[in-house]
């Protein structure tokens, strides 16, 4: 039994090792790519290094503790130190400097990523079980799962949650910030080059908690500026006669409508905006890249595919050909 307990703990420890030798680690905060996350990550540096020596004065301690002044049979009573003034103001102290060392940059770096950024995309984001959807308001602009946003300019992000408390985090660009219902919190994110870069909601929201992924696409001012353009243009009219017509109408059979906003089709109350649907590159809470397979399965039983989620098809399950028309029909609407 001891054996088995120490290969255990051994097959733990490597496996924890192991775990952070990962090559694709796109939730890496340890890479910054942009400089918000950069000024958290050299307050980081002076925080470890407090930790470290921390740790190691602690652990040596016990050891030579445990080492030197273990039991033994004919060991006298220890002396008590009881009332001894030095030593009670020493270790109330020592950790009072310990703290005030890693207080001092952490308060700074705080102060600092809450100014305001000058000249700032403004973004308020709302947080729904499970998605994110985006409006730059300023824009005229409404999106979901995915912020697009221009390399070198400050985004700035108003947060907000519709339902319960989310977490906001896309590790390469900023830190975390608390996403809840009635009150607004503030983050503002820059990125150093053009990219996709990989994030998460990190507070527990329901059964798809996991799959509530948060995707940041940074692209060059001009090509930022023509994604707003197509995105402010209303949506597309699919042509007379073809498979798409036919799932347009679908849309408007099933009531697909009552939950999702098409500009000038239909004005929805609860899921994403779909007008440019098909510019998006991922949907579900960025957890499908957006192509025909990923679609097909979603509406085929989109519970299955992410539990918990709000959508639920009136005369599920549809047909394959429903499901050929609808996906034709979401591929027009850039």
């Amino acid at each position: 039994m001891r054996r088995n307990c120490r290969l255990a703990a051994l097959s733990a420890t490597l496996l924890i090792f192991l775990a952070g030798c990962a090559e694709d680690a796109p939730q890496d905060f340890l890479e910054p790519q942009g400089p918000v996350a950069r000024q958290i990550d050299k307050l980081m540096d002076p925080v470890f290094i407090v930790a470290g020596i921390v740790f190691v004065l602690v652990q040596g301690l016990i050891v030579v503790a445990v080492l030197k002044f273990r039991s033994k049979p004919d060991s006298p009573e220890p002396e008590q130190i009881h009332g001894n003034t030095r030593l009670e103001v020493g270790w109330t102290l020592a950790p009072a400097l310990i703290l005030l060392a890693v207080a001092v940059p952490t308060i700074a770096t705080i102060f600092d990523l809450s100014q305001k950024p000058e000249n700032p995309v403004n973004v308020t984001v709302i947080g729904h079980q499970f998605w994110w959807e985006y409006r730059y308001d300023d824009l005229g602009v409404v999106t979901a799962n995915e912020l697009r946003m221009p390399v070198g300019q400050p985004v700035e992000l108003t947060l907000n949650s519709d339902d319960v408390i989310h977490s906001y985090w896309i590790p390469p660009l900023a830190g975390k910030m608390d996403v809840v219902p009635g009150r607004s919190n503030r983050m503002h994110l820059i990125a150093d080059s053009p990219g996709e870069y990989m994030g998460q909601c990190t507070e527990f929201c329901g059964a798809s908690h996991a799959n509530m992924r948060a995707k940041a696409i940074a692209m060059a001012p001009r090509d930022f500026d023509a994604w707003v353009a197509g995105q402010r243009a209303g949506a597309v009219t699919a042509v007379a006669g073809t498979p798409a017509e036919a799932g347009s109408t679908l849309y408007a059979q099933k009531g697909c409508g009552g939950c999702h906003t098409i500009d000038g089709v239909s004005e929805g109350v609860l899921g994403p905006n779909l007008t440019h649907f098909a510019t998006r590159t991922s949907f579900a809470g960025s957890i499908f890249a957006n192509n025909d397979a990923n679609l097909r399965i979603w509406l085929r039983d989109p519970q299955a595919a992410k539990p918990g989620n709000k959508m639920i098809i009136p005369g599920a399950p549809l047909t394959p050909d429903e499901i050929t028309k609808l996906t034709a029909y979401l591929n027009t609407l850039r």
